[in-house]
Order: structure tokens, then sequence, then C-alpha cells
């Protein structure tokens, strides 16, 4: 992880408000669509100023293609919507050569994956290539068909889905690519009055139509770099660090948070931060990420599977013993 930045590199507080105005804006325009849902809907925010992706595993029809189809219109994006299937292959999502017998050459033509938005659903029916095919993409944000490399525009956020329930004709995502999900979430069923209000509005009309952009990519690229330098203490650091360590040694976890989930706990920190208005990150920001974050990476000992211990519980206890740090050792506006 860097050093700590000097003080005149640090996010100001007026550019971390105004992140936060366009952040809320999109909140807003978001929820017309989605209701009752504003967590989530902050989660996929901080995956996207974190510049990261988000696995959403989820029973059909709560809405998980309108809510990435509504944040992308919000946006201002490009949106694709890739339906993974058993016979789906790699050039079907990256794109092919395609021959032209006018120049009589090879030309690249570019797959859907190059857009700003991608709903990647029921991304486990794909087979392991074509699953594979996805992992320079939401890496390093660009592809390479037949030794040529094609840089993905931004921003570019990869909304996965995966049914929990049935798994029959399903290929189970290799840890390696769990590993490059910024954020597991899961969206949960609507409260009783929010289903109530979703009823009357598609009644009437879908509310998707009513989304407009309040912002464009040029300027959420501009967002995402600038949430960079938000500003997180040693303090804070130490804390961050020590929950990491002591998932690589607790007795019932056979895998540890790698350094690429201790860096997307950072990063998801610094974006959190930012979407509360915070020009600095507070400790309060790691912890309401750690599970959402962690989750997914690791590994738990089969004796603690055959007990049903499950990675949530054993998250929740570990930040039950790490000491907080107390506010006199923050240094935030330092």
């Amino acid at each position: 992880m860097d050093e700590p930045r000097a003080r005149d590199e640090r996010l100001g507080p007026e550019e971390a408000q105004r992140i936060h105005t366009l952040a809320r804006r999109i909140r807003e325009m978001v929820e017309r669509v989605i209701v009752g849902k504003r967590d989530v809907i902050d989660r996929l925010l901080v995956a996207l100023l974190a510049e990261g992706h988000v696995l959403i595993e989820d029973v059909p029809g709560i809405g998980k293609t309108k809510l990435a189809r509504s944040l992308c219109l919000a946006l201002g994006g490009v949106f694709q919507r890739i339906q993974f299937t058993p016979d789906l292959l790699p050039t079907d999502v990256l794109g092919s050569l395609v021959y032209e017998p006018q120049s009589g050459t090879f030309a690249y033509h570019p797959g859907p994956i190059f857009a700003n938005v991608i709903l990647a659903d029921e991304v486990n029916r794909g087979t392991p290539r074509t699953q594979s095919a996805l992992l320079e993409a939401m890496e390093e944000r660009q592809v390479t068909v037949e030794r040529q490399t094609h840089p993905l525009p931004r921003p570019f956020l990869v909304v996965a889905t995966q049914n929990p329930v049935e798994l029959e004709g399903t290929f189970p995502l290799p840890e390696a690519q769990l590993d490059r999900f910024l954020l597991r979430l899961q969206v949960g069923y609507p409260e009783r009055e929010d289903e109530r209000e979703m009823v009357r509005r598609l009644l009437r009309r879908d509310p998707i139509v009513d989304v407009e952009p309040v912002t464009e990519p040029g300027e959420l690229a501009a967002a995402i770099e600038q949430v960079r330098r938000v500003y997180l203490g040693q303090a804070v650091e130490d804390y961050l660090l020590e929950i990491v360590r002591r998932t690589r040694e607790h007795p019932e976890v056979e895998l540890g948070v790698s350094p690429r989930g201790t860096l997307a706990l950072a990063r998801g920190a610094q974006a959190l931060a930012v979407l509360n208005g915070r020009s600095f990150v507070i400790p309060d920001d790691v912890r309401a990420l750690v599970v959402p974050a962690l989750g997914h990476r690791l590994m738990l000992t089969s004796r603690a599977e055959l007990h049903g211990r499950t990675r949530e519980e054993i998250l929740e206890a570990i930040l039950a013993e790490v000491p907080v740090p107390v506010e006199e050792d923050l240094e935030l506006r330092a």
C-alpha cells in the first residue's frame, strides 16, 4: 500500500462534497426505478467509484437487471447485457477478427464487453473458458484478441449475477474470478410498503423511461481519480491490515484474504467515505465493507463447513475482536 500522501495531495473537503453531490444525484435517479434498496445502490456506487466490480447472488425476479440498467442510464453511459449460457463463447463476449472482402484484411469487431456497465447475467452458467474471458477485462480494463490489446472505456463496471438456488448445469466461479469482484451483494426481497409502491409504479408505466443522465462518463472518470486521494490515516490503515491478517491466521479459515482483497477494502473505504461527504476514511467505513468485500475471498476449513460455520460469522467475530482506533489516534484532519 502506498505511503500516506502529502497534505497538498489529499482530497479537499470541497472536492469531496462535489463527488458526494454527484453520487446523490445518481442515487436519486436510480431510486425512481428501484424502491427501498438505498444500501444496495450505495454499494454499487462504492464499486463504481473504487473501479471495482460487483457479484450479486440472489433469486430471480428481484430487479437485478433494472438496477444495473438504471444505474447506467443515470451515468449517461453505454449498457450491455450478456446472458451467460453453456454455449456462449469467449468471442461472443470479447469480439473477434472478421474478414472484410473489400480490403482483403481482417478487422476487429468489438464484443459487448465494450460498454460502461456490463450485466453478466447468470455468469455461473457460462463455461470456465468463457468465464475466464472476463478476467483480463475486469482486472486490467483491456482485452487482447490475436495479440492485439484494446482498452475498455471508463468507467467500466461489471455487475455479475448468479442464482444461489438453481445450481444444475452451472459452473462454480473459480477463486481467481471471485477475487476480482470488489463486493459480493444480495438485494433481498423488498419490504411490504416498498413492494406496494413498486407495484403502483409499474402498473402505470415502466419508471425506467423516466431515468435521465445526471453526469457523463468523462466527469465520472475524473471523480474516480479524485477518490484515490481520499486520506487513509495510519491508525485506520493499521486497523484494516489487522482485520486482514486475522483472516489468514484464523483456525477455521483455510485460505485468508489476498493482497488484492486488502487493496479492495481500502479503495472501497475511500469510496464510501466520499459517498458520505468526507475527504478521509474512518473505521466505520472499513467495518461497513468487511463482509461484502472480504466474505467471498475466504475459504473455510472442511471442519468449519461441517459445523455449519459461515464466512460472514467468522468475519463478524474478527470485527468484534479487533480494537477500533479511538478518535484521538485517527489524525483525520491533520
